[in-house]
């Protein structure tokens, strides 16, 4: 048996995918291993994967998606009232009204526009792990830029911000919220803190594979730790965090640092999305539709002060309706710098997770542009 194979399910019409993982495992070898799956209208059709020490049950790191889970929280305590997007992150938190910040709303947090994206001196892989470590240094920080004046992506800090803000509004972290609301009810095998029982299926991210002088090159070209891109992903520390450590941490596992820091696999994510819109397994839809419309509103486009033309959020969410031309205008999901991705996009009924084991060269993954479009031919054609 190749271990390239590619192993699972799809629908009848779902075959291109199939066709599609197939020549993305065989170029990416089975070192790194991957998943895909898709729903349509809340139905899953698509269930692969392929690899070394990879089944549809493996867990794996999935790092800034997380932010959709995060932002999926909000975005039910806002539609029951307990959030109000335009307050002042201060009226509940107000330590954080130090250094400028007093008008900071969730809004602003959500959308990347107010200007904390970090600390001066950086926070150590231990404090990245701690949503509420994370908080209590952010809380003096000056922003930097001025808030609202401009956007910019918070990587490894920004969901430390709305935790805190639900913990004083409701007395229950983000991550407990999301177990009790979401995962378990929906049965999604995507976690805010992983339980020791299922360390087991856990599967270590590998690092990108490069030459020396490919190595050298791309580092040579990379802005410096006091940049607004090195404060955004936190390489102004001493020593500069280690993405690849980070998520292979078990302390990172265990709390589930709501900006990076969860655990899942291709089917959680998928069923992430599927949930809040179309609902799975029998259990309505998360979202209003209203709800869904607030959230999949374009806020933050055009250039991102720390990821460049990559940037384009929604609220809380990734703005895939221009990350990928075919999907409509409101799709909305995040992606994790290890390669995976997920997003749901209301106009299709697409819902997609995506998750791979190995760190591509440079942060590059153009076979998310391959799956995709090839979901989204299947599911309407």
């Amino acid at each position: 048996m190749s271990r390239t194979d590619v192993h699972g399910t799809v629908a009848d019409g779902f075959e291109p995918v199939r066709e599609a993982f197939a020549e993305v495992a065989a170029e990416q070898g089975g070192q790194a291993g991957a998943q895909l799956t898709a729903y349509a209208h809340g139905r899953r059709v698509v269930d692969l994967w392929a690899g070394d020490e990879v089944s549809g049950d493996t867990l794996t790191g999935v790092y800034s998606s997380t932010k959709g889970a995060a932002t999926l929280v909000a975005a039910l305590l806002v539609q029951e009232g307990a959030l109000a997007l335009d307050e002042p992150v201060a009226r509940h938190w107000p330590e954080f009204a130090a250094a400028g910040k007093d008008r900071i709303t969730l809004r602003d947090v959500l959308t990347h526009r107010s200007g904390v994206i970090g600390v001066d001196g950086g926070l150590s892989a231990a404090e990245l792990a701690d949503d509420a470590v994370i908080a209590r240094r952010l809380a003096g920080q000056r922003p930097y830029w001025k808030p609202g004046s401009a956007y910019g992506y918070g990587g490894f800090v920004s969901f430390a911000m709305v935790n805190e803000v639900i913990r004083r509004v409701t007395g229950r972290s983000l991550q407990q919220v999301y177990d009790e609301r979401i995962r378990t009810p929906y049965g999604l095998d995507l976690y805010l803190g992983l339980p020791e029982d299922q360390e087991r299926r856990f599967r270590p991210i590998q690092r990108w594979t490069a030459t020396p002088e490919q190595e050298a090159a791309f580092w040579e070209n990379v802005p410096g730790p006091q940049s607004i891109l090195g404060i955004g992903y936190g390489l102004n520390s001493t020593p500069p965090l280690d993405q690849v450590a980070f998520a292979n941490t078990r302390a990172v596992r265990a709390s589930g640092p709501a900006s990076a820091g969860g655990v899942g696999s291709a089917r959680g994510l998928a069923g992430l999305y599927a949930a809040a819109v179309w609902g799975v397994g029998g259990r309505p839809p998360l979202l209003r539709p209203d709800t869904v419309g607030e959230f999949s509103m374009l806020h933050s486009t055009g250039g991102d002060l720390v990821r460049g033309d990559q940037g384009n959020y929604a609220l809380g969410f990734q703005a895939k309706g221009l990350r990928y031309g075919f999907l409509g205008a409101n799709a909305f999901g995040h992606d994790g710098s290890a390669g995976s991705e997920s997003f749901a996009d209301p106009a299709s009924g697409i819902a997609f997770g995506y998750a791979r084991r190995r760190f591509g060269f440079g942060w590059s993954y153009p076979e998310h542009d391959r799956l995709a479009a090839a979901v989204h031919r299947a599911a309407t054609v």
